[in-house]
């Protein structure tokens, strides 16, 4: 389908600064796109707001991977194990996407975004949560913890068409007891093989618009290199509070949409 210069520019432009936000604020760009993409009018459903969205979903992903792997903070066991759930789990809400009434993906998508709002309006970012279990997690504990927060990850990234970082970093902190920035870079791994699992099932569906999301991905990894370079000029938690505003008011819109 054609996309017309202004509205490609309009993408653009928006997702560098998603892209910048999301760095600073350590969420995914998903939360943003799929509001962007729904309330903005540039697509009719929010199934295709979601199945473009974690089109771009895969590239930040990968950009964030290769940068935490230079820094060896991936714990690559633990992704291995998160694997083969959270693409499963990316396959089936993708599907069970395409199953559900449009008005309630949308109510669904505003309760998935009161989380990282209740947090941003402390003036944290999501991945800033307390570690609630000590000690190593083993054996058929570790394997029945890793497939299941993997599941719930992969199935809410597959249906809302965001990063699984909000499920998963909280998952490998508080289940397994990882370091936070461990579970960041672990989480960004894991979601790159189940975001292109998402991706290609809302392409086999239909949902996914290559003419939306290309100017997204370009704009996100653009905006993704900017963010650690004018972070420290910027009051993080006044950022996160203004930002944590927009996003409710954005939950709020996608709840009255539903309900229309």
């Amino acid at each position: 389908m054609h996309l017309g210069i202004d509205t490609f520019f309009i993408l653009f432009l928006s997702a560098i600064a998603m892209g910048i936000v999301a760095i600073l604020l350590g969420v995914g760009g998903g939360i943003f796109m799929v509001p962007l993409l729904t309330l903005g009018g540039f697509v009719p459903t929010i199934h295709q707001a979601a199945g473009t969205s974690i089109a771009g979903v895969v590239f930040t992903s990968l950009s964030g991977t290769i940068a935490y792997w230079l820094r060896r903070v991936i714990d690559v066991r633990i992704g291995l194990l998160l694997m083969p759930m959270t693409i499963i789990g990316a396959w089936c809400g993708a599907r069970l996407s395409a199953l559900i009434d449009a008005r309630w993906l949308a109510i669904g998508f505003a309760g998935i975004l009161l989380y990282p709002v209740g947090m941003m309006l402390r003036g944290k970012p999501p991945k800033e949560i307390p570690l609630s279990l000590r000690g190593e997690v083993r054996g058929a504990r570790l394997y029945l913890t890793a497939g299941i927060v993997g599941l719930i990850a992969g199935t809410a990234s597959g249906m809302f068409g965001i990063g699984g970082g909000t499920v998963l970093v909280p998952g490998l902190a508080v289940f397994l007891g990882m370091d936070i920035i461990a579970a960041v870079a672990t989480s960004l791994f894991v979601m790159v093989p189940a975001a292109l699992m998402g991706a290609t099932q809302h392409w086999l569906q239909g949902d996914l618009r290559p003419e939306l999301a290309l100017p997204l991905i370009l704009g996100l990894v653009i905006g993704a290199q900017i963010g650690p370079r004018v972070g420290t000029r910027i009051p993080k938690r006044r950022l996160r509070q203004l930002f944590g505003i927009v996003l409710l008011y954005a939950a709020i819109n996608m709840i009255l949409k539903g309900l229309r």
